[in-house]
């Protein structure tokens, strides 16, 4: 873990201190997914068919949630983690219906002119899901969940086979809590293509999407990023690369709470970020001794490591310094193990999830506390929040005039249109004086 004091550090010594890992950004990265994007859309599925076999070992394959298949999925599993998953799956859908937008009420502006704001939902929306070495099914429940609230019309789930060609049980349970139909195992790259330009295979046609959704490894975060920038390509949630976790301590803090919610974002990916900031030299001490320790009994041991290679450990004056370390950062996840940890939630203008207080793990907002889990990485959370019901939904502003509205208001919107020199904008509102 790299270890730095803020205020002995310059400005180009902060930028680097708050540097995301460059692996992420690797030329490799950005050149063998454009080389992937343009394969899919110039031959379609069988593309697709092909980067699955060659990356992943196995061809993309449609999974039917029939009743059967969850039926056996569902004894596949202990009784306690069905109920867990049901609860997570109840907990995100409370939450996500409290927090649903409405339509507005009328405004009127003026006599006669009255605006409102309507919601709709999207039509086809694509939800990626992580997998691989770990099948993060809470990851399918945080997309498929607030995108059925907000009333989508065609959720399209896919998530990459496991080493075994088969999903695990938990991901097949979960998929049906969260009402879907069916599962596509294909991952990476070439499921974001999919998602993007539409792709006919054998077990049936994934059809383009008009905007993709969740988290993923560099790999995914950069065929999102493509995606949206090709002419006529969908919307993208946010940028949602490896997970970041940022702990604000103070010299009060548990030094094994600290270092076990550093170490649960560390185990993600070898390209997680886990980011220490405390006013106390002597508590950084004890927090990376504890991590030191906890990460000896870790399964997950060596992905932890390679994480912790770029980790930071920020020394600052003060806790007020510690917060604008941490709007500069702009972390996925923010955690504030601090004595007065309520009161220095005003402080804080970037982040995707904050964690106050010692009893409020990182761990319990990943799976079952109710806001979504998938948050903006890269610095995102400086101008973005992470997956709401909004976030399947677009706005639209409904505007109604009276013959009375338009009387008051064309001979203004007439005046400034020919400001602008635009005459037809002008006569268009003058007609409706005359008519």
């Amino acid at each position: 873990m790299k270890r730095f004091d803020w205020n002995l550090l310059d400005a180009a010594g902060r930028m680097e201190a708050l540097a995301r890992p460059r692996r992420r950004t690797e030329t490799r990265v950005t050149d063998t997914v454009r080389q992937i994007m343009d394969d899919v859309q110039a031959r379609g599925g069988q593309a697709v068919t092909d980067w699955s076999v060659k990356l992943d070992g196995a061809p993309p394959r449609r999974l039917a949630l029939t009743p059967e298949v969850v039926a056996e999925a569902r004894a596949a599993l202990a009784p306690a983690d069905v109920r867990a998953i049901r609860m997570a799956a109840e907990n995100v859908r409370i939450f996500h219906q409290a927090t649903r937008p409405e339509d507005s009420q009328w405004v009127e502006i003026t006599p006669g002119v009255r605006s409102r704001l309507v919601w709709r939902p999207l039509s086809t929306v694509g939800l990626y899901v992580p997998g691989g070495s770990a099948p993060l099914f809470s990851s399918l429940l945080m997309l498929a969940i607030p995108a059925e609230v907000a009333g989508v019309g065609r959720r399209v789930a896919v998530t990459p086979p496991s080493k075994s060609g088969q999903p695990h049980p938990a991901m097949i349970f979960a998929a049906a809590e969260a009402g879907l139909n069916d599962l596509w195992l294909v991952g990476g790259a070439q499921a974001i293509a999919a998602l993007t330009f539409g792709a006919e295979l054998e077990d049936g046609i994934i059809l383009p999407c008009d905007k993709l959704y969740g988290p993923g490894n560099a790999w995914v975060a950069e065929a999102k990023k493509q995606a949206s920038s090709r002419p006529g390509g969908p919307a993208v949630d946010m940028p949602a690369g490896p997970s970041e976790l940022l702990v604000i301590a103070d010299r009060r803090a548990d030094p094994a709470l600290a270092a076990a919610d550093l170490l649960s974002q560390a185990e993600h990916d070898a390209d997680a970020q886990v980011v220490l900031v405390c006013d106390s030299e002597r508590m950084i001490d004890e927090i990376l001794d504890e991590v030191d320790d906890q990460i000896a009994t870790l399964p997950r041991a060596d992905i932890a490591r390679a994480s912790l290679a770029e980790a930071r450990a920020i020394r600052v004056p003060d806790l007020d310094t510690a917060c604008a370390v941490s709007n500069a950062y702009g972390p996925e996840h923010l955690a504030l193990q601090t004595e007065d940890a309520e009161t220095r939630v005003d402080k804080i203008t970037a982040a995707g999830a904050v964690f106050v207080g010692p009893y409020a793990a990182e761990t319990l907002g990943d799976y079952a506390a109710g806001p979504s889990h998938v948050l903006p990485t890269d610095g995102g959370a400086k101008t973005l929040g992470g997956v709401t019901a909004a976030s399947f939904m677009t706005s639209m502003s409904v505007q109604s005039v009276s013959e009375k509205g338009a009387a008051a208001l064309a001979p203004v919107a007439a005046r400034l249109a020919r400001l602008e020199g635009l005459e037809a904008h002008a006569r268009a509102a003058d007609l409706r004086i005359e008519a």
